[in-house]
């Protein structure tokens, strides 16, 4: 398969990084001193299942997405809040067969580029992992198995998700097709939306926030709210799914912190729209109660207006 990788962070990084090494004609769109560092050095990645590095002749970087052509898979790996800037820049990257795929957090990423791009190419998707940027061209696989989760938006099967699915296995990614996609979605957002808020309003890793009982009724309150506001968007998540996702987030390692909570806390742009603001923005509309996530969401948004004005 010819794959783009847009967006060249943590997510796209990794799983790009594992397409090229695996053989497949990989293309990066990156920007500024990582893209510099790439084009001279290749792509380096450090990862628990084993270092790696793509060199320049294994693939191609560019900060050109109109001079890429088109491609028979798209891996969007920008932050959610990017995805409707940079949809415009790959229409020419798709054609009749062509595959998009959207790995951010939340529930908007697939809506956005199907405005852009139409309804044909994209699938829903989201991934799994632990990872960052450690300097220029350099990626850090820090935890978690990495994983793709992606579906047909209308719930269907199909041979193109099974296609992808085995272009993805052979570079050793672990695939997920859930029955529901937008089940995963909404029980992602469950899951990192409300850790990561409250999170950034506290400054403490997750095991103080579920060893102290205030904190830890906030987070199921918080998760409540998108548990509701799921099945108002006709999306049935399971009945037990807040108290699941407590008993999991509490037996996690000591010292966590969600990828919102770390960009905040360094005064970095965030997810903050995407986790928390669009639950805010989506409640009213279904006569859904977000008070918890209403206090999360204007408490942060002054830090958020100054991260965007300064970075």
């Amino acid at each position: 398969m010819k794959i783009a990788i847009y967006g060249v962070g943590g997510v796209g990084g990794y799983f790009g990084g594992r397409l090229a090494q695996a053989g497949h004609d990989t293309v990066f769109i990156a920007r500024g001193a990582h893209l510099d560092a790439m084009r001279r050095d290749g792509l380096q990645v450090s990862s628990p299942k084993g270092d790696f590095v793509v060199p320049l002749d294994s693939c191609t970087a560019t900060d050109d997405a109109a001079g890429v052509g088109v491609v028979d898979l798209i891996l969007l790996g920008v932050k959610a809040g990017q995805v409707s800037d940079v949809a415009p820049a790959m229409v020419s990257m798709v054609g009749p067969g062509t595959v998009v795929v959207p790995l951010q957090n939340g529930v908007e990423a697939a809506g956005d580029l199907v405005s852009a791009l139409g309804p044909s190419p994209v699938l829903g998707g989201l991934c799994r992992i632990v990872s960052s940027i450690a300097g220029p061209g350099r990626i850090a696989h820090a935890g978690l198995e990495p994983t793709i989760v992606m579906g047909e938006l209308d719930r269907s099967s199909s041979e193109r998700v099974e296609r992808v699915r085995h272009g993805l296995a052979e570079a050793g990614i672990t695939v997920e097709i859930p029955d529901d996609i937008h089940v995963a979605l909404w029980q992602k957002l469950l899951m990192i939306g409300p850790w990561g808020g409250l999170g950034a309003m506290t400054r403490v890793t997750l095991d103080a926030l579920c060893d102290t009982t205030e904190t830890r009724t906030l987070l199921h309150q918080a998760m409540s709210e998108v548990h509701a506001l799921a099945a108002a968007h006709e999306v049935h998540l399971p009945a037990d799914a807040v108290e699941k996702t407590i008993a999991f987030l509490a037996g996690l390692p000591p010292g966590g912190t969600a990828s919102m909570q770390r960009d905040i806390m360094k005064g970095r742009p965030s997810e903050l729209e995407s986790q928390i603001g669009v639950v805010v923005r989506l409640g009213p509309e279904k006569g859904v109660d977000t008070t918890v996530h209403s206090f999360v969401y204007e408490s942060l948004l002054p830090g958020e207006t100054i991260a965007r004005t300064t970075n």
